[in-house]
């Protein structure tokens, strides 16, 4: 019997699993959306929308879904590369921003709809290992001025340095201006002194500003003006954060049944608000429903998203691979399986709905999945209710929030850094296979200093290599030759008798072992030229489940050098994909006719004795 799309059975516990799992994701909301630098109330839009319809129209009956660090990693990168093109101000860039974010939920409902989630599980587990590490590595990184309370565009030395290059960026955008309008006279200039003449000394001190906090975003930006945090550290916003992260560890000690986070930020916010004055909150949260952002089309220009479509891409297969690998969790602990295509269509539509308020991408995460589980969640309602839990905080408790020491999230983020790194395999990095431990490493390092998308593609490519490398060792070891028992040394196969050893001087038997692909057309042609003088080869084919291109044009060269040196080649048992292929590209029948060709071992044993007794006589 189906069960009906709301199942009402465990409501009282997927009331209480969604309640807490809200409650676990209200504070890491609030610091992602800080993180992102689109504010706070775009994590907490991004946990809203996307809980709840990721979780309405999903594959995974308890998954909760949300912001994450992954997701927010690249999001912060997608942010800060289309405010700086848009000379420092968010509200200018929000329309291209949310219009990535949009395409990148679409993208997720496009992979959902060619049913591509059955195929993300083949990710390598390094590449997978790599990533999540230098995530971690990351936020660790650049939550290091936060939590030193220094910020860039507030340190008036710093700034003040960039203030040529603000003056040069500022006539550079009027001489472009000026070129858009057909307006630019080169002879006499007029305009655009008349136009230069009208920049303020707020103009350059607000581009200046813009240079300076591109300058030291990111990574490297962060480690470049490290020394200056270090020198002009704030040591209340320092402290706070000290603070939550110790009662973060320390609480988890004392009970688990309360998220240690959110008991963090309430605890050291209200110390804050009760005993120190003019520190440094969140920002405002605005309150009531968030609004429809119509700009999104309304100003939408091609060209100041372009550059950003690859990061869309990316944003939408990161997303998938997050959220699947959390699916394959709650299978484990809910002794369920997950519809993964149909995940993805959740996803895609929860980013898509989340994007057109406003908020932060998301995806399926793990901590808090298992907090809704062990709250006793088992179906889709869970997701709903942590989701609708989020929005009655923000439409009753935004003004309140908005009091939240930034310090704190940092302290949130710091925690959250540390436990995304995945330490199960760099602890193991010493015992893995060399190949892979090279992934793992390199993915890691790109990641951190080179960018998300590069890492995972180079990753994906280097890992594909290796693993093709890998395997080519490992068939060439297997697919080995049963002749001459000096120039073979292994035992013949169960069914090839005797044979060896009435006739090994004058037969050769390849026996191969596994698929025939461009990893194997070296060693194939080192084979051959390694041969002692023989009159036939028989090739095993019984366990070659595939051929590809290059499979076969190794084996047509090795057909036609074996025929010029008078050597008979044979086939047993060829079937399956590459006996069609072998027909299609008239190797056999072709160049080996079809008598030369048996169905099995014994026939081709009884042909060779009688072959060989006639050659003899």
């Amino acid at each position: 019997m189906k069960k009906p799309f709301f199942d009402l059975s465990n409501i009282k516990g997927d009331l209480f699993g969604g309640i807490t799992a809200g409650i676990v994701a209200l504070p890491l909301a609030l610091a992602f959306g800080l993180q992102s630098g689109m504010g706070v109330a775009a994590g907490l839009y991004g946990a809203i929308f996307i809980g709840f319809f990721a979780a309405l129209f999903g594959g995974t009956n308890t998954q909760i879904s949300g912001p994450t660090a992954p997701m927010t990693a690249v999001s912060m990168v997608v942010v800060a590369g289309i405010v700086s093109a848009s000379e420092g101000d968010l509200n200018k860039a929000l329309p291209a921003i949310l219009m990535v974010f949009l395409l990148a939920g679409l993208i997720q409902i496009l992979f959902g709809v060619m049913k591509i989630g059955q195929y993300i599980k083949y990710i390598p587990y390094p590449v997978v290992s790599g990533f999540m590490s230098g995530i971690g590595v990351i936020i660790l990184i650049t939550q290091l001025l936060p939590l030193s309370g220094y910020y860039p565009k507030e340190d008036i030395d710093y700034v003040n340095k960039f203030k040529p290059l603000a003056e040069e960026v500022i006539l550079e955008d009027i001489l472009k201006d000026e070129v858009a309008e057909d307006i630019l006279v080169l002879e006499d200039f007029k305009e655009t002194v008349t136009r230069a003449g009208d920049i303020t000394d707020d103009d350059i001190m607000k581009e200046a500003q813009a240079l300076a906090a591109k300058e030291s975003s990111g990574v490297l930006g962060s480690l470049k003006v490290l020394g200056r945090a270090i020198q002009n550290i704030n040591y209340t916003d320092f402290l706070l954060a000290l603070l939550t992260i110790g009662i973060i560890y320390g609480f988890k000690r004392i009970t688990t049944a309360v998220p240690s986070s959110l008991v963090a930020l309430l605890v050291v916010s209200a110390g804050a608000y009760l005993f120190i004055p003019g520190y440094r909150t969140i920002g405002e949260i605005p309150s009531g429903f968030p609004h429809l952002h119509f700009e999104i089309f309304s100003d939408f220009q091609l060209g100041s998203i372009a550059p950003y479509l690859i990061s869309a891409a990316s944003l939408a297969l990161l997303g998938s691979i997050d959220s699947l690998l959390t699916s394959l969790v709650a299978d484990n602990m809910t002794r369920t399986k997950h519809l993964p295509d149909r995940e993805l269509l959740g996803q895609g539509i929860g980013n898509s709905i989340a994007a057109l308020f406003g908020g932060l991408p998301g995806a399926g995460a793990t901590i808090r999945t298992v907090v809704n589980i062990n709250a006793g969640a088992k179906t889709r309602i869970s997701g709903m209710v942590a989701g609708i839990l989020l929005l009655v905080v923000l439409l009753s408790l935004g003004p309140l929030a908005s009091k939240i020491p930034a310090a704190v999230l940092a302290g949130i983020l710091i925690t959250v850094g540390i436990g995304v790194m995945d330490y199960k395999g760099l602890k193991h990095i010493a015992q893995m296979p060399r190949n892979e431990a090279l992934v793992l490493i390199l993915v890691l390092l790109l990641t951190v200093f080179v960018g998300l998308i590069e890492a995972v593609a180079i990753g994906m490519v280097l890992a594909s290599v290796l693993f093709m490398v890998t395997i080519s060792d490992v068939i060439g070891h297997r697919a080995k030759s049963a002749p001459l028992k000096d120039f073979a040394r292994e035992l013949p196969w169960s069914d090839e008798g005797d044979i060896i050893e009435k006739m090994g001087k004058q037969i050769y038997i390849k026996h191969l072992d596994g698929p025939l692909f461009f990893g194997f057309a070296s060693r194939f042609q080192d084979m051959i030229n390694a041969l002692p003088e023989i009159k036939v080869v028989i090739m095993r084919m019984d366990k070659v489940p595939y051929v590809d291109q290059s499979g076969l044009y190794a084996m047509d060269d090795a057909i036609r050098e074996f025929q010029s040196k008078n050597i008979t080649v044979v086939f047993t048992d060829l079937h399956g994909q590459p006996e069609a292929m072998f027909k299609q590209f008239k190797i056999c029948p072709g160049l080996v006719d079809n008598e030369n060709n048996f169905k099995n071992f014994s026939e081709c044993s009884t042909w060779l004795y009688n072959s060989l007794k006639e050659n003899n006589t």
